[in-house]
Parts: C-alpha cells; structure tokens; sequence
C-alpha cells in the first residue's frame, strides 16, 4: 500500500494540554476514555464523530492529543469540562494547538516538566537558616506537602495518619514551618 501524498491525506491538529493537579499521571488510555466522554456529553455522538478526538501521549504532566483541523476550538472548549480520570481530580489546561506533534514536544521541552514547577520557583520559600531541608507547610493546623504550583496557586496534599487528601490552595493560606523552629516552653 502507498502512502497518501499530502494534498489526499486528511488534516489534524495537535493539542498539547498541562493535566492539573501537577503530579498526576493518568492512565493514556484512561485519558482517552475520559475525553471522549466530555466529548460526548458537551456535543453528543454526531460531532464527537465529526472531531475524532484522541489521545497520543501523556508524560511530564502534559498530555498531546488529536483532532481534525477545523475543531480545535470545540475540542479545546470540552477539554475544559473535563473533571476527573477514573475518579481520580484531574483537569487538563490547553497550552498550545500546533499541525505537528515535534513542535509540541518541542514546547514541552522549552517548557519543563509540570511536576517541577515547584523547583523552577513558583511558589517563593525562604531557605531555611543554617540547614538543607526544604521548608514544611501548614494549611491551618494541619501539616501539608506541596506537590507544584502554577502562579499563585498551589497543589498540595495533607498528611495524614491513614489518608492523604488532594488541596487546592493559595500561596497566601500556607504557613511556613522552618526546619529550625523552636516550639513553645523549651
């Protein structure tokens, strides 16, 4: 069988999303059903069709998908419906729409994995005097460990004894533990 000449071959466009909460990792082909399914549930199964959304890749807190050209723009907007992968929080941010798949991991590349967007200094930590340890975070009493941020906005998970529970927080509703603290009465 031959290969298609350009002018035959059907036209895509490329998505390039940044799944948040940074740090999840979903399943590709869980994604690809969860997609589907906003899809579906924003423009039923005629346009859903029509579109042929898929999911290509998802690593380093980016996912690549697929569409045919001409509905982008209505793949995008289902995109932002999306809530959860196999009950697991998840929503995917729209980042780029490019015809080729290497301009895409190109900007990923240019981008830097989303997981360590706490490491490029997003979220503003004093270091702590005389020590390496990274400071430790509190939302209220509660002890917290921050798994990225984006802006001002920062992902983090309460530790717990038997559960951990995903929080969506403020730079502003952290208090910052020092690893030097002294506590109170010594």
């Amino acid at each position: 069988m031959s290969i298609r000449p350009p002018t035959l071959r059907e036209k895509r466009r490329y998505v390039l999303a940044r799944i948040d909460p940074a740090g999840t990792n979903p399943d590709t082909k869980d994604l690809y059903y969860a997609v589907y399914e906003a899809v579906v549930s924003l423009f039923g199964d005629m346009a859903a069709a029509a579109m042929q959304p898929s999911v290509l890749a998802a690593e380093d807190g980016y996912a690549i998908l697929r569409c045919r050209r001409g509905a982008e723009r209505e793949f995008s907007i289902a995109l932002s419906t999306l809530t959860a992968c196999r009950e697991t929080p998840v929503a995917l941010r729209v980042v780029a729409v490019s015809g080729t798949i290497e301009s895409l991991r190109e900007r990923i590349a240019d981008l830097g994995p989303a997981e360590n967007a706490a490491d490029r200094g997003n979220v503003e930590t004093p270091p702590a005097e005389g020590t390496c340890v990274p400071p430790s975070y509190r939302f209220g009493e509660t002890p917290v460990e921050v798994t990225g941020s984006h802006g001002h906005k920062v992902d983090a998970l309460e530790k717990g004894f038997k559960n951990t529970r995903r929080l969506f927080l403020t730079t502003e509703d952290l208090e910052i533990i020092h690893a030097t603290t002294i506590p109170d009465g010594i």
